[in-house]
């Protein structure tokens, strides 16, 4: 169900920010909006959205308090806290909010502002995904795969697989293609995988890009190869473009070795 609160602002987490605590997945899709709004406390100004988020946060606002844990965790606008937004994400998380939910597990699956817990981690994405909330149904599922802090369970992270790219998550997407490709708990089917691939690289899932590309290799489109495995590198974050980049220097199809060398100096540079 949308928001209609002025801070409908959504943080998500796709795109990669490296930092100290590891990957911060932060996209702020609705600055924009909130910009219209609220001149001059947007985009062109991060550290005034900050002041305004953390004034609504403060006044109880959970959906301000969940965004400006999020600005504490990315740094947007804010000196970077992550202790800080975790607290922030516990004080929303009390009123049973799912977005809350799902970034204390985030905050106990990778150490962000305490210390790491899978399991505590685990049960906060549950709670969250009870409540149908696609990202924690894909980070729960993602747990369930390398039994971390629960069973190993194909089949249940397949379930949850499902119901997130039933929203439109475009990484429980690219899961589903190597559920379909790798036979987890079920047989190997292609032209399954190739379907699950094709839809998260069209919505942008630079993993489902490149394995979209290679199966276009394999079947020699190799011209749309090329073209997804370029869109895939220009993507990704660094450590994922430099292990492509390598991997494919030296590949036999021109076409798919120029699309990897001409990224290789942003993959050694670590730049986007």
């Amino acid at each position: 169900m949308p928001r209609s609160s002025p801070l409908d602002i959504e943080i998500d987490l796709p795109e990669d920010l490296t930092g100290q605590y590891g990957p911060v997945y932060v996209r702020v899709q609705q600055l924009k909006d909130h910009d219209e709004q609220h001149p001059g406390t947007g985009i062109d100004n991060p550290a005034g959205m900050a002041r305004r988020v953390r004034a609504e946060a403060i006044r109880g606002s959970v959906q301000a308090q969940v965004l400006w844990g999020h600005l504490l965790l990315s740094g947007h606008g804010v000196d970077r806290d992550p202790e800080a937004a975790f607290r922030w994400f516990r004080i929303a998380a009390g009123t049973g909010d799912p977005d809350a939910l799902n970034m204390l597990g985030r905050c106990f699956e990778l150490g962000w502002g305490v210390e790491t817990n899978a399991a505590r981690a685990a049960q906060y994405y549950q709670a969250a995904a009870n409540q149908g909330h696609a990202w924690a149904q894909f980070n729960l599922g993602s747990l369930m795969i390398h039994g971390q802090g629960v069973a190993q369970d194909y089949r249940g992270a397949l379930t949850l697989f499902v119901k997130s790219a039933r929203q439109g998550n475009e990484k429980a997407m690219n899961m589903l293609g190597r559920y379909r490709e790798e036979g987890w708990a079920c047989r190997p089917k292609r032209s399954s995988a190739f379907r699950w691939y094709r839809r998260a690289a069209e919505r942008g899932c630079f993993r489902g890009q490149f394995h979209y590309s290679r199966f276009l290799c394999a079947d020699q489109n190799i011209e749309a190869a090329a073209h997804w495995l370029r869109a895939s590198l220009a993507g990704a974050p660094s450590d994922f473009r430099r292990e492509i980049v390598d991997a494919l220097s030296n590949h036999p199809i021109d076409a798919i070795r120029q699309a990897a060398l001409d990224h290789s100096d942003q993959a050694a540079t670590g730049t986007v």
